[in-house]
């Protein structure tokens, strides 16, 4: 079998990597830190989490839940295993440990026989028709700027790119629990116990808070000649920084990250006008982030709006909040279902560059594009996932959207196929849809495995 190339140690080329290494293959898995750094990762570390610590919900018979399941029953390295053994509470989410997660994932590919880890940065791409390297590129949303030149020259197409941003976290001693009380959102959890703190407001607290967002300085763009700002930057929608969203109007933040729907504030025993959750970031339960509150203030600014949050008086920030670039491919242009260029077939993209969003779709596209690349590496075919599947909706979105108005985008129910006879309660119909993708995915793996 040939060697499989991946470029870029983040969730995508790990897992990538070790789907090939599972296949009986070998990898080479190139990752530029920490020689060279980026403005959002702050170790070396393979599978590093930037903004959340969160991989989403696994509430039964949701879209984010129905992925994970499919990640699982498909041998996912960092889902299935890593993943559960260093979750941290989170009421129905699947939170980790994000340095604990990171550790994890490097000390393993390490010591992978069938791994080479390169740290080095690739800017150049044995990738012309006739070559006989398989490359996997997965170098992420912060893809140094000559790899994204050469990936500009390899596909033909212009670099895109829209601002993601990343949350502020507390050190947890910080935090004032006479006032930020703990609750899961109607009272809902894994184990019956309350994972949240929860930052509560009156209205004069509310309207004093979002004053001060808003007259906010902001922080000038990391990159020369872009300029953040609601005409001219295409921010993803679900990961808006909290001054676009309060930008709509005075009451968008409280029916979005501050919204106090199935909250008791125990000091009232009524719910609070509006509310900031904090959600635990590391096992010992010695930091928090604030859920959805990502922003990109300056860092004096942020210290002094955010401490007007009730409990947070005091806050000492281990990070701020961060603006950051993300870059992907016009993937309906240029991808197959295989995650293969069409023009290219021994080159595959995985991971946000590919045009997912989020860690989860990230580590989907990197074990589809693995597996692909061992396939292909063995002289066999890659084989396209059921559509019926969230996996093969994620490849079909990305390869077969709408090149003109392509948007990066999240696991949905509005990606797999539509049920023909759909029930009309929402449970019941989510529910047939997730059974028929797991039915779909175990008949696949039947013949295919």
């Amino acid at each position: 079998m040939r060697e499989i190339h991946i470029i870029g140690g983040g969730l995508a080329g790990c897992e990538a990597a070790w789907q090939v290494a599972r296949a009986g293959g070998r990898a080479v898995l190139h990752e530029m830190r920490p020689l060279r750094p980026t403005p959002a990762h702050k170790t070396g570390d393979l599978g590093e989490l930037v903004c959340s610590n969160s991989l989403k919900s696994e509430q039964q018979n949701s879209a984010a839940w129905l992925l994970k399941e499919e990640l699982r029953r498909l041998g996912s390295l960092l889902i299935g295993e890593i993943a559960p053994r260093v979750r941290v509470p989170a009421g129905h989410a699947l939170t980790v440990d994000r340095e604990t997660f990171a550790a994890e994932i490097t000390r393993t590919i390490e010591a992978e026989p069938a791994i080479e880890i390169r740290r080095e940065e690739v800017t150049t791409l044995e990738a012309e028709p006739g070559s006989d390297r398989i490359w996997i590129i997965a170098s992420g949303p912060l893809t140094s700027d000559p790899f994204a030149e050469e990936i500009a020259r390899v596909t033909g197409s212009g670099r895109l790119f829209f601002y993601d941003s990343i949350s502020p976290i507390v050190d947890a001693e910080s935090i004032d629990t006479a006032i930020a009380f703990r609750a899961s959102r109607y009272d809902k959890s894994l184990d019956g116990t309350a994972d949240y703190l929860n930052c509560p407001f009156d209205k004069p607290q509310y309207d004093a808070f979002l004053d001060a967002l808003l007259a906010a300085e902001s922080v000038p763009a990391h990159i020369a000649d872009d300029r953040p700002g609601p005409d001219n930057v295409r921010y993803f929608e679900a990961c808006l920084p909290i001054e676009e969203i309060a930008r709509r109007g005075r009451d968008t933040l409280r029916f979005g990250p501050m919204k106090p729907m199935g909250l008791s504030d125990p000091r009232t025993g009524r719910r609070p006008y509006a509310v900031v959750q904090l959600r635990q970031e590391d096992a010992r339960a010695g930091s928090y982030n604030l859920v959805g509150f990502q922003n990109h203030m300056r860092f004096g600014d942020q210290q002094r709006v955010l401490r007007m949050i009730p409990g947070l008086e005091r806050a000492e920030f281990l990070r701020f909040g961060q603006v950051h670039r993300n870059t992907y491919i016009n993937g309906p242009a240029l991808l197959a279902p295989t995650l293969q260029m069409r023009t290219r077939p021994q080159v595959f993209f995985a991971g946000q560059i590919s045009g997912v969003e989020g860690y989860v779709e990230s580590i989907a596209t990197g074990l589809m594009a693995g597996r692909g690349a061992a396939a292909l590496a063995m002289g066999d075919a890659p084989r396209v996932f059921p559509r019926a599947t969230a996996m093969g909706s994620l490849t079909a979105y990305v390869s077969g959207a709408d090149p003109l108005h392509y948007q990066p985008a999240n696991i949905t129910f509005d990606l797999l196929p539509k049920l023909e006879n759909p029930p009309r309660d929402k449970k019941v119909r989510y529910a047939e849809v997730c059974r028929r993708a797991l039915a779909a995915l175990e008949e696949y793996l039947c013949v295919h495995v």
